[in-house]
């Protein structure tokens, strides 16, 4: 199959849970180094077709590529090594380990050393081990965890767990990131914090950005495309104040009727979400 030229080509993906179609024939292209959003009501399928990208979901039917290879139904660890990394919805740091421990979990594709020189200690294990380390201290620091490496990940307040599963993901040495509701229980002041840190991410690391976000400010505010699904089909695709106007859209959120006079007010606020952001 020929490259696309994306870093992520998605093709009539279909995932089903019995007779229940989760993600039906949808398509999706990524280009290199921007930030992108799926968006839509609650069991729309937007977790259901990241599962289908990192690996935890094998789908039916499609295709997915990254830089170019196929990556449909390789198991997860498989992708991680090919460099895409994730979040989760729900944190699932580990709570009893330090937070410098829970990022070195995430560099552990990128360790060189066999088996044996883990067991007997070996001077190259030593190295490595410091380099690792290291790396995890100055990754902490990026995401703003500076001082809090030896504290247990689940001492933290809600905002400080979602920064170590970022920097967790970061630790993979990732070129395509895959962030699942990242500001999800963050206060606005968080949620402005995470933006700069995901627009920096991409600026400064040139990792291209996936996100699935409820926050519709986020969402306007730092993608430079969003595409939209509801009942499992993509329904909409486009830039935030294309997607802001859309009626299919506004008509997922906000119910029949929105697009009309007795709607109008609704479906107005949402498209002013699109004009708070700055650049993405």
């Amino acid at each position: 199959m020929p490259d696309s030229g994306y870093i992520l080509d998605a093709k009539s993906v279909v995932k089903r849970f019995g007779g229940l179609t989760a993600v039906n024939r949808v398509d999706f292209e990524m280009e290199r180094g921007r930030i992108y959003s799926i968006i839509g009501p609650n069991g729309a399928g937007k977790t259901t077709f990241f599962n289908t990208i990192s690996g935890l979901y094998k789908p039916e039917e499609g295709s997915i590529l990254f830089n170019g290879k196929p990556i449909q139904g390789m198991a997860p660890e498989k992708i991680t090594t090919l460099r895409v990394a994730r979040t989760f919805q729900n944190i699932r740091l580990f709570g009893s380990m330090t937070v410098i421990e829970n990022i070195l979990v995430g560099a552990h594709t990128r360790l060189k050393q066999s088996a044996i020189d883990t067991l007997l200690r070996s001077k190259a294990f030593k190295e490595e081990e410091h380099k690792a380390e290291k790396r995890a201290e100055e990754i902490m620091e990026y995401v703003g965890l500076r001082g809090v490496g030896n504290e247990l990940a689940a001492s933290l307040p809600y905002g400080g767990q979602r920064r170590v599963e970022i920097a967790r993901a970061l630790a993979s040495e990732p070129v395509l990131l895959l962030l699942d509701e990242p500001t999800a229980g963050m206060n606005p002041s968080e949620s402005e914090d995470a933006m700069h840190l995901f627009r920096r991410i991409r600026d400064e690391l040139g990792v291209t950005i996936l996100l699935i976000e409820h926050d519709m400010k986020v969402v306007m505010s730092i993608s430079e495309r969003i595409t939209v699904m509801d009942h499992g089909e993509k329904i909409a695709e486009g830039t935030p104040i294309e997607i802001a106007s859309n009626p299919r859209v506004i008509e997922a959120y906000l119910g029949r009727g929105a697009t009309s006079g007795e709607g109008a007010g609704s479906a107005a606020s949402l498209s002013k979400l699109s004009n708070k952001g700055g650049e993405a």
